[in-house]
């Protein structure tokens, strides 16, 4: 895969030495769905703003396919559409002159067909001659997509896309991110609603205080940090977990009719068949037995805290 966006080095101290980003390095490859997730005031934004040339870095460089975005800014801005976390849109233009107006900004000529495309891909073309004030914060929200993808861009972010959006709007508006992924667009994505990162993208990447903790494939990333969970319905609830089963560091929930036992699916011995002999030994018999592998939000979490 090509390199769409080349980040090196990039940091951001603002005044009074708040330190913003810290040496980020990242290689965005073309077609790719890349989710940044991190707490609020972790960099994200601040990241997606530099990339679009929205603010000016301290130190490091950024190209967008292949053009310095403090040197070459229109060449590079014109491959971007950016969807901001704040509606930002006229109240008394009709959609469709808003996201018209749009593609002129970028010296886009006319077209309509796209526009149409665009506008019924969101659900909006019998909203198009709507005034955006008459509209619903997630209508609005497909205003600001609309406005994003007018000039036809390689690269889309999206930041915090979904906030405030029901769930019927977030499933229209991710079937339209896999059909920009599949005609080439790469998308960047912040969000809050991680099941939504799990389900989309191609890599997740985690920044906490600026620091860019790790970029990995999602699945590798799962199979490298996730953990396992054993869970035991017991035939009969116990009060207490036996002492000679501490070394499990086993939790008992249900009002005592269920065991837990978490294990690192990398380690050489997971300790389930050691387990399973200790509870005949303490005669504690079970029904059933599942496994479930950690989300993507616990691994995020433990990243985070061990990075505090």
């Amino acid at each position: 895969m090509t390199a769409i966006i080349s980040i090196k080095n990039v940091s951001k101290t603002y005044a009074g030495n708040v330190k913003a980003l810290d040496d980020v390095s990242l290689d965005i490859q073309e077609g790719e769905i890349l989710a940044l997730l991190g707490p609020n005031g972790a960099g994200k934004t601040t990241l997606i703003s530099a990339i679009c040339g929205l603010i000016t870095t301290t130190e490091g460089t950024i190209e967008v396919g292949g053009h310095d975005i403090a040197t070459d800014f229109r060449a590079a801005r014109e491959l971007i559409g950016l969807v901001p976390q704040e509606i930002t849109i006229e109240p008394f233009e009709k959609v469709i002159g808003t996201t018209r107006f749009s593609r002129g900004l970028f010296g886009k000529k006319p077209d309509e067909a796209h526009i149409e495309r665009v506008l019924r891909a969101l659900s909006l073309w019998d909203k198009k001659d709507s005034r955006n004030m008459a509209l619903s914060g997630g209508m609005k929200r497909r205003v600001l997509i609309a406005k994003a993808l007018s000039h036809e861009p390689r690269v889309l972010f999206l930041d915090e896309p979904t906030a405030g959006v029901d769930v019927s709007l977030r499933k229209d508006m991710w079937d339209l991110v896999r059909r920009l992924r599949e005609d080439g667009v790469t998308i960047i994505l912040t969000t809050h609603y991680i099941e939504e990162a799990e389900e989309m993208a191609d890599r997740i990447g985690v920044i906490n205080d600026g620091k860019l903790l790790l970029v990995e494939d999602k699945a590798k990333l799962m199979a490298q940090l996730g953990k396992k969970e054993l869970r035991l319905d017991l035939a009969a609830a116990l009060t207490e977990v036996p002492g000679n089963l501490t070394e499990f560091d086993l939790k008992l929930s249900d009002h005592g009719t269920t065991l837990t036992y978490v294990y690192d699916t990398k380690a050489e011995r997971t300790g389930i068949t050691r387990l399973l002999a200790a509870l005949a030994e303490n005669g504690i018999g079970f029904n059933d037995l599942a496994t479930s592998q950690s989300s993507l939000e616990q691994i995020f979490l433990s990243l985070v805290e061990d990075a505090a």
